[in-house]
């Protein structure tokens, strides 16, 4: 395997027609998890791509695993009986932002993580790249010191390892994710976040980079801005690098930054140089924005295409 994720996979529920949940009579479903969605745009662009978790031994953890396999993933799951799949049900809005989520993910298989029972020496060979975001160590004890064995296996094995922060509200408090995730940061080469995530858990303000670049001697920090020309900037070689804010056409917003990472990493593990590989993510970010559900369904030549075409899709 070229990538190596780790993480949570749920299955999401969404009403249809930007409903209420309460107003619901039909679900659509669909299956997602910020490392598998990571995982899944990769193997989709033609990384060879693992993804391991947890699972219940039911209809709901076979169908996560189909649903990642059937993108050409490498499912590696520990099966167990004693426990369950996370659900979240998702409320949309018009502008088909998140409204509301609802998590139902409290004693979820990979939350009953331990250390030890994952061979991450044998998962880890042959790979170039491990990518784990901070909702992982958010789940649980157990969750949070298996990331930590799995970052330091990852980089004693010299793996480049990118980490997402991530940062979610309803799992954990700013404090809680910023202790339990600063001594993760030693083993990472690089770092994702959005500028938001970096101020409510590291206390930084806008020029967040360079301060979390030193802070944590990471090899680059990319950042994903929410308003302004630029959709990411990245610190890496000593250079500031770009990318353009692209017109979408939003249909669901839910993993753009997950299909984001997955660009970045792709076009790392291809040595194109930082300026390419911020405007490569950015555009699989956009176009993850079109396409209902969790995962970037795109092809490279979409992808490409969109790159291509950035003089004319560029927000004035």
């Amino acid at each position: 395997m070229d990538l190596v994720t780790f993480g949570e996979a749920m299955v999401r529920l969404t009403p249809p027609g930007f409903q209420r949940l309460e107003q619901a009579h039909s679900l659509d479903v669909h299956v997602g998890g910020s490392e598998l969605n990571v995982a899944v745009l990769a193997a989709r662009l033609g990384v060879a791509s693992r993804w391991v978790s947890r699972l219940p031994d039911n209809a709901l953890g076979r169908m996560i695993g189909a649903r990642a396999r059937e993108q050409g993933v490498d499912a590696q799951v520990e099966w167990t009986a004693d426990a369950r799949a996370g659900l979240y049900f998702v409320e949309l809005d018009a502008g088909s932002r998140a409204r509301n989520v609802l998590y139902d993910r409290a004693a979820s298989a990979i939350s009953k993580v331990t250390p030890g029972s994952i061979d991450w020496a044998s998962v880890f060979a042959g790979t170039r790249w491990y990518h784990v975001s901070g909702i992982t160590p958010a789940l649980s004890e157990g969750a949070a010191q298996v990331t930590a064995e799995s970052l330091a296996l990852a980089k004693r094995a010299g793996l480049t390892v990118s980490y997402d922060l991530n940062y979610r509200s309803k799992l954990w408090s700013a404090t809680q994710a910023c202790a339990a995730q600063e001594p993760l940061l030693e083993h990472v080469d690089v770092l994702i976040t959005t500028a938001e995530d970096a101020r409510v858990v590291f206390g930084l303000g806008a020029e967040s980079h360079d301060t979390l670049q030193k802070r944590f001697d990471l090899s680059a920090v990319v950042i994903t801005l929410g308003e302004g020309p630029h959709a990411a900037i990245a610190l890496a070689d000593g250079k500031m690098h770009s990318a353009p804010r692209y017109d979408v056409q939003v249909v669901d917003r839910i993993g753009a930054g997950d299909a984001f990472s997955g660009g970045l990493i792709v076009s790392r593990l291809e040595n194109r140089a930082w300026d390419d590989a911020v405007r490569f993510a950015a555009a699989t970010a956009a176009l993850k924005h079109g396409i209902p559900g969790d995962f970037c369904l795109v092809t490279r030549d979409q992808v490409d295409q969109y790159v291509r075409d950035a003089t004319m899709r560029v927000s004035r």
